[in-house]
């Protein structure tokens, strides 16, 4: 079974900056768990080749960068072995108001029957997934402005 599947995700950031969340090390700012591993020097995370580990729960997903175009698009290849493997592209657009609108797309094959049932489910809530990215990053940088805007304690 192989499920394509595409959203957006609204950031009030300038593409540049809302780009920024979107990369490995980024996404540690806003999603609750995600620590990137990266067994070889990664300086910059958004060049092709380079290669990170994450782990949720008992799972462990192997990613690669595929290509990029610094603060607009990026695409890595995933593999969680046992259940699924595939593409995540993420691509920034400019709106009008001066922020920007992420689309995201899951492009993935399971791998055995779990994977299967796994891929179902993943793409039953794809556009709750999508919001709670939203909300995540918007109370991310509601906390950011709280922190960088409250007095220095005594």
């Amino acid at each position: 079974m192989r499920r394509r599947l595409s959203g957006t995700v609204r950031v009030p950031l300038p593409p540049a900056e809302a780009f920024a969340l979107f990369t490995p090390r980024g996404e540690e700012r806003w999603v609750h768990g995600w620590r990137p591993l990266f067994p070889a020097d990664a300086p910059d995370d958004t060049e092709p080749g380079t290669v990170f580990e994450t782990v949720h729960g008992d799972e462990r997903t192997t990613w690669v960068v595929l290509a990029r175009h610094p603060g607009r698009h990026v695409s890595y290849a995933r593999v969680t072995p046992g259940l699924r493997a595939g593409t995540v592209t993420v691509g920034v657009v400019p709106r009008p108001d001066g922020g920007s609108t992420a689309e995201v797309v899951y492009d993935l094959t399971a791998l055995t029957a779990d994977g299967a049932r796994d891929l179902d489910a993943f793409a039953g809530g794809y556009a709750a997934f999508l919001r709670s990215w939203e909300d995540a990053i918007a109370a991310h940088l509601a906390q950011s402005t709280r922190s960088t805007s409250s007095p220095p304690s005594a």
